[in-house]
């Protein structure tokens, strides 16, 4: 963890930290300590809505993105290959001073510090609690700029969606979400919530079903939402970068379609989707509708009829299973 080796590494000299001037902290975990850096230099970047509110809470300056220059970086290596290449290339230009980078085995610091050895110089690399971490500066990396790509509908070629490096199905679209969509309802009447909404793929099936008056799509990704506003342009459509465990819509709402995460980094954690599931009970009114698709695996039944007093399963697959779930035990009044 940055935790275990940013410190040890500032002690002893593998990272000079310059004397003044900012520093940037890029990607961290919600909980990551960084009290080894003054925190009155220190600027967390994070593009998830999590992340940026943690640390803002705890005093922190934060921003979406890396804004003017930087004496020193910490970047902290995310899950995604191209999302990492992408803010080292970001990140470099911008730091007059070391760039550190700071990761796990599991997320690939061992290959990204084979390759900043072609492209630059690198000092010392400090090996501790599964990980490493080592500096580099002036390496060339204008070819990691992350670059949007499209994707296209899988039963309408012609429509095109917008993503880009690191969000979820960046390549294309999601087969449990591809599922989903075709078993929603021809009418669902009223304000609809796209809980995790991404880039935007189950929002638009959504508004093309007979009765939305609104849709609220909520994903805690900046950039996935930035791409979700591009992929849909329906005046219908809210855009709301937020936890979606903590989201309320402004009153209660008649659905809720989720193709929840249940990863944290690399490691599965089906916490995650039962916590959306319980997040969509508590938004939803009285006689209100979940539409949910999950991964074969996952032990989401006892949550579902915890949060619910009639679950039906719509459907399942090899790896997916669809379900769709009603009259909420604890529904949000009003």
């Amino acid at each position: 963890m940055l935790s275990d080796r940013l410190p040890l590494a500032l002690e002893n000299g593998a990272v000079e930290m310059p004397a003044e001037g900012r520093i940037a902290v890029v990607a961290p975990s919600p909980g990551a300590d960084i009290s080894s850096l003054p925190k009155e230099r220190v600027v967390v970047v994070s593009r998830y809505y999590p992340v940026y509110r943690a640390f803002a809470d705890r005093g922190y300056s934060v921003a979406v993105a890396p804004d003017g220059h930087f004496a020193m970086a910490v970047i902290c290596l995310p899950r995604s290959k191209a999302e990492a290449r992408a803010l080292v290339a970001e990140v470099l230009p911008l730091t007059n001073g070391p760039v550190v980078i700071d990761g796990q085995k599991t997320d690939g610091v061992a290959s990204m510090l084979k390759e900043l050895r072609k492209r630059g110089d690198v000092g010392e690399v400090l090996s501790k609690a599964h990980g490493k971490l080592f500096t580099v500066r002036g390496a060339e990396c204008r070819d990691w700029v992350a670059k949007a790509t499209k994707v296209a509908h899988p039963m309408d070629p012609a429509r095109q969606f917008m993503t880009s490096p690191g969000l979820f199905s960046a390549d294309g679209v999601d087969p449990g979400s591809a599922a989903l969509a075709e078993a929603l309802p021809d009418a669902m009447k009223g304000h609809v919530v796209d809980l995790g909404a991404g880039w935007g793929f189950l929002s638009d099936a959504i508004l093309k079903r007979n009765g939305v008056t609104r849709l609220d799509l909520v994903e805690a990704d900046h950039a996935a939402l930035d791409a979700a506003r591009q992929n849909i342009s329906d005046p219908r459509a809210a855009f709301h970068w937020a936890d979606a465990l903590t989201f309320r819509a402004d009153a209660a709402v008649d659905h809720v379609v989720t193709n929840p995460p249940f990863h944290t980094g690399r490691a599965a954690e089906p916490s995650l989707g039962q916590g959306f599931i319980r997040a969509s009970a508590s938004i939803l009114k009285p006689r209100g509708h979940l539409w949910l698709v999950a991964n074969r695996h996952l032990p989401y039944e006892k949550t579902l009829e915890a949060g619910f007093r009639s679950v039906r399963l719509l459907g399942q697959t090899a790896e997916y299973k669809l379900f769709t779930a009603t009259q909420p035990r604890t529904p949000r009044k009003g």
